[in-house]
């Protein structure tokens, strides 16, 4: 059974409070609820409303945000308030009684090629996953329906999805141009019909990355300022390229920064370059003489 786990938000709106959870609640549509008669789709929402200074309940994703009423402020009730959250959501109680009916899900998804030829990333306009995963055979992807789907094509080799996007790579025997219609309507139909992408008991990379590392993981602060840096700086431009970096290691005596390569940025033949002129230089002149060599390892 999934353990959920809240993290606090805050919005624009000082009178709204988000509550992150770190697995989806709904997958179909939003809710809002302004009472509790507008609540009867949502045990949960019925059960906020119960608290007197609960004016609104928005349920979308894998967040829950908060409307009071003035007479309370949120410091003085959000940890009450996550933490009832986090008990109703790990009893196994149903956010949401949706309705069972497959209903059509509109997207978009276009193909966009990477630096690696190997690879192609297949965006979607709207968010398919809550963070990354990656799969490099049929037996790794049991708990991802669509991944299991694509390893169906004998050309197939991996897939990588964060996000709004899935990176695809292939074997060389195979062509994108005869390959790239067939796998976009195939993708964005299993969207459209609302099936799954990866399922609750799916573990992110992060997660598996941690569970190797074991809990106790990279405390030390230059490997916390390293983990900053890639999340801040690097991560957004190689998630544009449908690639991925994880933070492996840092060792102090060497000054050696080990990190993961996935998706399109794994096997890339850019990667060496990007690798030794745009991290390893970010890295040297952000942290200094911490740091002297950036090493990849292949996700």
């Amino acid at each position: 059974m999934k353990e959920y786990v809240i993290t606090v938000k805050e919005t624009s709106n000082k009178a709204i409070l988000k509550f992150e959870a770190n697995h989806f609640l709904t997958t179909q549509s939003n809710y809002e609820f302004k009472n509790i008669d507008e609540a009867k789709a949502s045990p949960l929402a019925q059960q906020l409303f119960y608290l007197p200074f609960i004016k609104t309940v928005y349920i979308s994703g894998n967040f829950i945000a908060l409307e009071r009423y003035d007479i309370v402020e949120w410091d003085d009730v959000r940890d009450e308030v996550a933490q009832q959250l986090v008990e109703y959501l790990n009893s196994g109680a149903p956010v949401i009684v949706e309705d069972t009916r497959k209903a059509s899900v509109p997207v978009t998804l276009y193909a966009e090629v990477t630096p690696n030829p190997a690879v192609m990333k297949f965006v979607a306009n709207k968010k398919l996953v809550p963070s990354s995963f990656e799969f490099k055979n049929i037996d790794e992807a049991k708990d991802s329906e669509l991944a299991r789907a694509l390893f169906h094509f004998p050309y197939v080799k991996e897939v990588f999805m964060d996000e709004n996007y899935i990176s695809v790579t292939k074997f060389e025997v195979a062509d994108w141009n005869e390959i790239t219609m067939e796998l976009r309507e195939m993708i964005r139909n299993h969207i459209a019909e609302g099936k799954e992408i990866v399922s609750a008991l799916a573990a992110s990379t992060q997660a598996k990355k941690a569970d190797k590392q074991g809990l106790a993981g990279s405390t030390d602060e230059t490997s916390q300022q390293i983990i900053q840096i890639l999340e801040e700086y690097v991560k957004p431009a190689v998630a544009s390229d449908g690639g991925n970096i994880l933070f492996q290691s840092y060792d102090e005596k060497e000054r050696t920064v080990s990190v993961i390569l996935q998706g399109a940025c794994s096997g890339c033949p850019s990667s060496t370059f990007t690798l030794k002129n745009g991290i390893e230089t970010m890295l040297k002149n952000m942290l200094g003489d911490k740091v002297s060599e950036v090493v990849a390892i292949n996700g």
